[in-house]
């Protein structure tokens, strides 16, 4: 038979503690990702202060109006193979109810960020950039665009490796510059443990202000090493940046407190529409054609004042 067990055993297994039914609290999200309540100090906890310690949890969603040009959909594609953290929707309708629509699909796509290429009259290429769902958002003039498979460069870099963002001194300069150059930061800047990144930096990111645009570059950081000559760390001189494509230049417009809207924040004073362009540009051809009629009416007038005296021989031949 077996031993019988002590009285002494049973009352410890009954003394040990039940486990709590209860799940545990929930960390809170915020716009760029979790924070994590257990690396909190208790100095933290008496001050209600969230915890600084986060992840980057940025998605952008992309996507563009119908009835847009072949060339700037290839440059919206071109950024949608830059950013591995972003996702891809159908058209929208660019009407005055597309801000209410974007939104509801930024939080349909659980995305933090929104960009929108409006195409207007299949000429005007128009960039909104917009954090969702408070704000604020910029409404940019694109021009000047070359796409990846137009330039035929001869840079080359792993597709969804983490770039290197570089801005140009003059975003320091003014108030709207710095709003920009942290819109530009947060939306370009790819997530460092996201699925689809890989975790290295292989290419830069330029953007550089001149004549109050914003002009974008992207390079490839290339090395002239061998595999088994490594190269050291700091060097440099040894490193040179081949251009890979796209180009294109950013014209900003308007810079509102909400998301596709809200109070006006910031107003360029020196832009200029396509269309006050463009009809410029149908005056002075209108202009051309005038100055051609006003000569052909004086030239006339001129003949009519002062005509030729009768010839005398002008008869001689007739029969």
């Amino acid at each position: 038979m077996g031993k019988k067990r002590k009285h002494g055993e049973s009352s410890e297994l009954v003394a040990q503690p039940k486990k709590e039914d209860t799940a545990p609290e929930r960390p809170t999200r915020t716009l760029l990702g979790w924070k994590d309540k257990s690396l909190v100090t208790d100095e933290v906890d008496d001050s209600n202060v969230g915890s600084p310690i986060f992840r980057n949890k940025e998605k952008v969603l992309v996507t563009c109006s119908r009835r847009i040009s072949y060339r700037y959909r290839h440059l919206m594609l071109n950024l949608v193979s830059l950013l591995p953290h972003c996702k891809k929707d159908n058209k929208v309708e660019s009407k005055e109810t597309k801000g209410t629509t974007l939104n509801e699909l930024v939080e349909l796509k659980s995305c933090s960020s929104c960009l929108f290429f409006e195409c207007r009259k299949q000429k005007d290429l128009y960039l909104w950039m917009a954090k969702c769902p408070n704000g604020p958002s910029v409404k940019i003039l694109v021009s000047a665009v070359h796409t990846m498979e137009e330039l035929k460069l001869t840079g080359n870099h792993l597709k969804g490796s983490r770039p290197l963002l570089t801005f140009s001194a003059n975003f320091e300069k003014d108030a709207h510059w710095k709003l920009l150059k942290e819109m530009l930061l947060q939306i370009f800047e790819i997530p460092k443990d996201h699925r689809k990144a890989k975790p290295f930096h292989d290419h830069v990111f330029v953007f550089s202000i001149a004549d109050d645009h914003i002009w974008f570059r992207n390079y490839q950081i290339s090395t002239h090493h061998n595999e088994a000559d490594k190269l050291p760390r700091g060097g440099l001189d040894k490193m040179t940046l081949i251009e890979v494509g796209p180009r294109f230049c950013l014209n900003p417009i308007k810079i509102f407190g909400g998301s596709f809207g809200g109070p006006t924040l910031y107003e360029n004073p020196f832009y200029v529409s396509p269309n006050q362009v463009r009809a410029l540009e149908k005056k002075k051809k209108a202009g051309k054609f005038a100055k051609k009629v006003k000569a052909k009416t004086r030239r006339k007038m001129h003949e009519m004042s002062n005509p030729l005296e009768p010839d005398e021989f002008a008869d001689m031949w007739k029969d």
